[in-house]
């Protein structure tokens, strides 16, 4: 447990939903020793903004250039007592394959996965997020990216 003179911050992670043809964007990767599915996903960098980060995560672990069309919502898990990610999730579309690039490590490989074939995976997904960012995309959720007030990155992410 923490104690009040404990610096507690959450993580900042970003992380999209990116669909091509009625299939979703997945990448299989390794986590404490298994594989296991998640979007696209990572932390924010310094001096980056959530869209540059997003952006830039998808295409380190699926090798996809990607344009960001919306914004989710933001998905907190305490994964811990000391440990609490903010996950900032983002819809996006699909833009260029760059087969020749290097993954990130610790990533096997992206695939794209139909809604039924993602539920026959439930048991590996990375964490609750990452289902229940796809079930709200299905459902419908959806903000305008000016939801977001960046004033350091304003006009790289309105461009």
């Amino acid at each position: 447990m923490l104690s009040r003179n404990d610096v507690w911050k959450p993580n900042c992670t970003v992380a999209t939903v990116v669909v091509k043809d009625n299939r979703f964007l997945l990448v299989e990767e390794w986590s404490q020793g298994r594989p296991v599915f998640n979007q696209p996903a990572g932390h924010i960098e310094k001096d980056e903004s959530l869209i540059e980060a997003a952006v830039r995560e998808t295409l380190e672990e699926t090798r996809w250039e990607v344009r960001v069309t919306g914004y989710m919502g933001l998905y907190i898990n305490k994964a811990s007592e000391q440990l609490t990610y903010h996950r900032h999730c983002f819809i996006a579309e699909p833009v260029a394959h760059h087969p020749e690039a290097a993954l990130d490590t610790g990533i096997i490989d992206a695939h794209w996965l139909t809604w039924e074939q993602l539920l026959e995976q439930e048991d590996k997904m990375r964490s609750v997020a990452v289902l229940k960012c796809f079930a709200d995309f299905r459902a419908g959720k959806h903000y305008p990216l000016d939801l977001i007030v960046d004033f350091d990155h304003a006009k790289a992410d309105n461009a």
